[in-house]
């Protein structure tokens, strides 16, 4: 064979046992560092922060209410 080919065999396969033990060692190291907390500590606010909106612009769900009953028209 050519040397070329040998080359390309003996990479692949060091490439392919590199990638299999490195997925062992993670796999290992990712089941002992599971807890319940996530270590930030504090208190938990769930509340979307309020956004400053410039003069004139409001948000969707602040928009008034339009009544169900049209206005009478004067004639």
């Amino acid at each position: 064979m050519n040397s070329l080919v040998i080359d390309l065999i003996v990479c692949g396969l060091a490439y392919v046992i590199s990638v299999y033990f490195l997925a062992t060692l993670t796999k290992n190291s990712l089941n002992k560092g599971k807890r319940s907390d996530d270590g930030d500590g504090g208190i938990e606010n769930l509340t979307p922060p309020k956004i400053d909106l410039p003069p004139g612009v409001i948000w969707p769900s602040d928009t008034p209410k339009k009544s169900k009953t049209p206005e009478p028209v004067e004639g």
